[in-house]
């Protein structure tokens, strides 16, 4: 593999790839290679691939082999006449199974992928798998991985509206994943500064998403200062890398904005001049304009500004920065670093992580791991799971034999109390977000909409069932790099909406929840790290 330390690039090492529908034309249960047609410039984008030091594998289901349908001879037969067209692959995994042998192989189960990942040497969350079905994405992101779909005609519908990313053809896929690549690379340094300031205003979730930029910037600066609402403290404070969080009340930033005080901001640029940042990069939001940040910066004296930015910034930005929509929160704010010059180091990957030190000890309750967490509550009103939905789950898992730890903020104590009255133990109340991360870090899997907690899971390398409401895309906001599944409906009405409250009456996203779904995704997540996989 090419790249620093053996790596192929910043964010991948490896593209795993389904065969039937991708690579060749879907033949039910092949075994002839006579009859082995390629998709559509298949070659020359996987050539691509290669020739960017990529390395190549497939993942298949292939049940004929349990049926009968064809010998292993044939299978190989196959596979050979697909390397004869279309180039060789670095590894072949094959579940030979049917839908009821329960294996852990079969996808949407992880099993292929965790082993094609084990076999070239690296981990799920650097690889991208490329599919055409549903199942392909699920066993993706239960990995670890990246996923794209790339839909044909017996794609259906659901599966398109819940896929992470959505691509017109294999080329378009690799288009994606090459761009990804490439945005998260660094651009040559200039002089080591002193201090950066790094500017992030939203609240904990987003800041978390941050950690990787801010880790790039920590490795290419002497001192990171970091600016930071009173929202997004907490998990500031479990970031490594900043030496020093200054927090201050931006009220533009806020979901229910109050007016700009002139005296404040008069204080602020005071503060931020006493810091003696050589260079500032303003990471927002893609719904967000960092502009009024810059013209703070440049009236605190900061020499040198850089901020993502669609508008006309004049003179407020020295980099002005372009990202494709749709870009994962945490590549975006990488993206970002690396166009100012600023890479993590080498062994450094590009994931969530929190500070180790900054968590305290865990309450009684959570002394003996292994349990499940359940967290109904969310930022805001269109993310969160219903209560009674929530119990629901709650009882669901508790009858699947699992231990049920509910939690949740100092304002939410009704609500866990609620939810935990359906046969899990309540933690709701008493926890800062340093505690709730000691909770966390010793639960099997977290249970949880999109909202902070789901990306501080991430950060502990938890594994999330995701109960997401689509208002905004799941590709930009799902839990990074961590086995997720994604449970709720896709397509439902508040789809792309970014609202906070639920236009749609009833909330059928997440009303609609099947809690024997969750118990399902609970196990698929946790099966293989019982079992040792």
């Amino acid at each position: 593999m090419s790249g620093p330390g053996g790596r192929a690039g910043p964010l991948f090492d490896a593209v795993l790839l389904d065969r039937d529908g991708t690579l060749i034309e879907d033949v039910p249960y092949n075994g002839d290679p006579d009859k082995v047609r390629p998709m559509p410039g298949a070659r020359a984008a996987l050539d691509r691939l290669r020739a960017a030091g990529l390395r190549l594998g497939v993942v298949t289901n292939q049940s004929g082999l349990a049926r009968g349908l064809f010998r292993p001879a044939d299978l190989a037969a196959v596979h050979a006449r697909i390397e004869e067209l279309l180039g060789p692959f670095d590894t072949w995994q094959v579940c030979p199974h049917d839908d009821g042998d329960r294996c852990r192989c079969r996808k949407p189960a992880p099993g292929l992928v965790r082993d094609a990942a084990r076999v070239l040497g690296t981990d799920p969350r650097r690889c991208a798998v490329i599919g055409d079905i549903g199942r392909d994405m699920t066993a993706a992101a239960a990995a670890g991985a990246a996923g794209i779909l790339v839909p044909t005609p017996v794609t259906r519908p659901d599966e398109i509206a819940a896929a992470p990313e959505v691509a017109t053809d294999l080329a378009d896929a690799v288009d994606r994943l090459l761009r990804r690549q490439e945005l998260a690379r660094p651009a040559p340094a200039a002089a080591r500064p002193d201090t950066v300031l790094v500017v992030r205003a939203d609240s904990a979730g987003d800041v978390l998403l941050t950690g990787p930029a801010i880790r790039a910037v920590a490795a290419g600066a002497d001192r990171v200062a970091l600016l930071c609402g009173p929202r997004g403290r907490g998990a500031a404070r479990l970031l490594p890398g900043i030496d020093e969080l200054i927090e201050w009340p931006l009220p533009w930033i806020d979901p229910a904005p109050q007016p700009v005080d002139a005296a404040a901001m008069a204080e602020l640029t005071e503060r931020l001049s006493a810091v003696h940042p050589a260079h500032a990069l303003i990471f927002t939001s893609f719904h967000q304009s960092p502009l009024p940040l810059a013209l703070l910066l440049r009236m605190a004296g900061v020499p040198r500004v850089s901020g993502i930015s669609d508008d006309y910034p004049g003179s407020l930005l020295d980099l002005r920065h372009r990202v494709p929509a749709g870009l994962p929160e945490p590549e975006r704010a990488l993206s970002l670093a690396a166009a100012a010059g600023f890479g993590l180091p080498a062994g450094d990957e590009p994931i969530l992580r929190v500070r180790p030190d900054a968590l305290p000890g865990r309450p009684a309750a959570a002394q003996r791991r292994g349990y499940v967490v359940v967290h109904p509550g969310a930022s805001v009103p269109a993310r969160a799971c219903p209560p009674q939905r929530c119990a629901d789950i709650v009882r669901a898992l508790a009858a699947a034999g699992h231990r049920v730890l509910v939690t949740g903020g100092p304002a939410e104590r009704e609500l866990t109390a609620r939810v935990a009255a359906a046969g899990g133990t309540d933690l709701g109340g008493g926890t800062s977000l340093a505690e709730l991360a000691a909770v966390l870090a010793g639960a099997a899997c977290v249970v949880v909409g999109n909202t902070g907690p789901a990306h501080l899971a991430a950060a502990l390398d938890v594994p999330v069932v995701s109960l997401f409401a689509p208002t905004v895309p799941f590709g930009q906001w799902a839990p990074y790099r961590v086995p997720v599944v994604r449970v709720g409906d896709a397509a439902a009405g508040c789809r792309d909406s970014r609202a906070t409250v639920c236009p749609v009456p009833g909330h059928p996203c997440l009303t609609g929840v099947d809690p024997a779904e969750v118990v399902a995704a609970v196990g698929l997540l946790t099966a293989d790290r019982e079992a040792g996989w």
